[in-house]
């Protein structure tokens, strides 16, 4: 079994889904239960809207379990903070237009471009991880090459 590295704040978020989720199944539950009363399910749309979701709601939980299994959170003190590592905010400089851009490194689970976090699997982040100041880190993305200097890394 893989080990999924995380940090604890993405730890309990994904708790708090699965939490959210178990309550939203149980009121599925009742919804299918309240419309299989009504008689024909053949033609009760109600019956078959709330099958949908519990199959989805399922199939969520049964994701977030496993990604909760596997999860070995990442601790400050094991991390070397003169390199890039998951947890860590960066900022770089793209070589070619000089634009400042300030990433958060994350597991692929908390993974959030819009907020800046970017996973260590993606392009990007796997060419940071493990880069230090001073450092170009060179990641191959579908425009081409996109070469970042390490600027400032931080907790």
């Amino acid at each position: 079994m893989e080990k999924l590295y995380i940090s604890r704040d993405g730890l309990e978020k994904l708790k708090d889904e699965l939490k959210a989720l178990n309550t939203r199944r149980l009121a599925v539950a009742k919804a299918i239960k309240h419309a299989r009363s009504l008689g024909d399910l053949s033609e009760n749309a109600e019956y078959h809207s709330a099958k949908e979701e519990q199959a989805l709601i399922h199939a969520r939980i049964k994701d977030l379990e496993d990604k909760i299994t596997r999860a070995a959170v990442i601790e400050d003190q094991e991390i070397d903070a003169s390199k890039a590592y998951l947890g860590a905010t960066v900022r770089v400089r793209n070589v070619k237009t000089q634009r400042e851009m300030t990433y958060t490194l994350v597991s692929p689970v908390e993974s959030d471009t819009a907020a800046g976090k970017i996973s260590v699997q993606s392009p990007v982040g796997r060419a940071i991880l493990g880069k230090s100041v001073g450092e170009v880190a060179v990641a191959v993305v579908p425009a081409g090459e996109l070469r970042l200097e390490i600027l400032e890394i931080s907790r």
